[in-house]
């Protein structure tokens, strides 16, 4: 019988080492806790004090300022990482390369190449890399990926999508680095395999001399004749979490500050008409669609970071690749480094190479 079975057939919890005890760390913690597939042994930081605090010093989690104490312990399976970006390369390869799975919050890296990297590494020693786009796990991104795949919205004609509040500024990356992964994160696993973005265009400013950009518009065209827009802001007076999905048969929206209503499937388009006779062919021939609004039940209070921790688990367990794996956080990357060219380049467009 493998050791980690126990007597009862059940599969033992995958032991994680969290690193990370910040801002998003905490949140990861709880949930590993909460999960009955996950068994955190260790929280690694370097502030010890706070660690502990994570964990309310609970004598089953131990506490460490080097992640090297952690992997020195034989149940520790995996590894999630909540640190600064500029750590997470070396922090995943060195988890990785002692044999460990990996979850690493979003940006995977800080760059396209070291994105690649550890994508290629995971791939290389069979490991799991997972990157935490948590919106992907949400029951309204999950519902809207299945309406896209059942072909219920019809061909992708464009989606637009709103992330605006009031803060908070950051010093170490614009807005684009800071919200977009949200957005683009989604876009990357809604869109059908045959619909992908062939370039993308960054306009940005800083009215408030921060040194970054502060609002952001990315203009992204798709593959097919469709585009994406996305809009980022730190300044706005309003809290607005919207996406608008529209397809030639129907078009869903995502407002996430409706808890009650996030999804509205709407039977509304518009249709050009083919002309019948030599009047109608010198004018335009529009129909406007004007259906039903369809709100679908979703389940509500289950966090979605415990989806993502139990994707961890059972992709960890299981060798299965993760719905966002490292080659998802590779493609986001490579949109995000676009887009900061294009911004250096008076909102040139911007190809965004092709590849997994």
């Amino acid at each position: 019988m493998d050791d980690n079975t126990p007597n009862d057939g059940a599969l033992a919890p995958v032991g994680v080492a969290l690193v990370g005890a910040g801002y998003w760390g905490p949140n990861l913690a709880r949930n590993f806790l909460a999960c009955a597939e996950t068994d955190l042994r260790w929280i690694v930081d370097l502030d010890t004090e706070r660690a502990s605090a994570v964990v309310n010093g609970r004598p089953d989690v131990r506490v460490a300022d080097d992640l090297s104490q952690a992997l020195d312990d034989p149940e520790v399976q995996a590894v999630a990482i909540a640190t600064p970006p500029a750590t997470h390369l070396p922090l995943a390869e060195a988890a990785l390369r002692a044999g460990r799975h990996v979850l690493v919050e979003k940006p995977l890296a800080t760059t396209a190449a070291d994105g690649e990297r550890l994508a290629r590494l995971a791939d290389d020693l069979g490991l799991v890399l997972m990157c935490d786009h948590t919106f992907c796990y949400t029951p309204v991104v999950r519902a809207i990926s299945r309406l896209v795949a059942s072909g219920d919205l019809g061909d992708i004609q464009y989606v637009d999508s709103i992330r605006v509040n009031l803060g908070l500024v950051q010093s170490d990356v614009d807005v684009f680095w800071d919200l977009a992964p949200h957005d683009l994160s989604v876009l990357d696993h809604i869109l059908p395999p045959e619909v992908r973005p062939v370039g993308i265009a960054a306009h940005g400013a800083d009215p408030i001399g921060s040194g970054q950009a502060c609002v952001g518009y990315l203009t992204i065209p798709l593959s097919g004749g469709a585009i994406a827009h996305v809009t980022v802001n730190w300044l706005s007076p309003s809290k607005i979490r919207q996406m608008v999905i529209a397809g030639s048969r129907k078009m869903a929206v995502w407002d996430d500050m409706k808890p009650s209503q996030r999804l509205s499937i709407l039977d509304s388009g518009v249709e050009l008409r083919t002309p019948e006779g030599p009047e109608e062919k010198r004018r335009l021939l529009v129909d406007y669609r004007v259906g039903d609004m369809l709100v679908p039940a979703l389940p509500e209070g289950t966090e979605a970071l415990r989806a993502v921790v139990t994707e961890f688990a059972e992709c960890a367990r299981t060798g299965r690749t993760p719905l966002t794996d490292g080659w998802a956080g590779v493609r986001i990357l490579r949109l995000l480094e676009a887009a900061s060219v294009s911004l250096r380049s008076n909102s040139a467009m911007i190809s965004v190479p092709d590849g997994s």
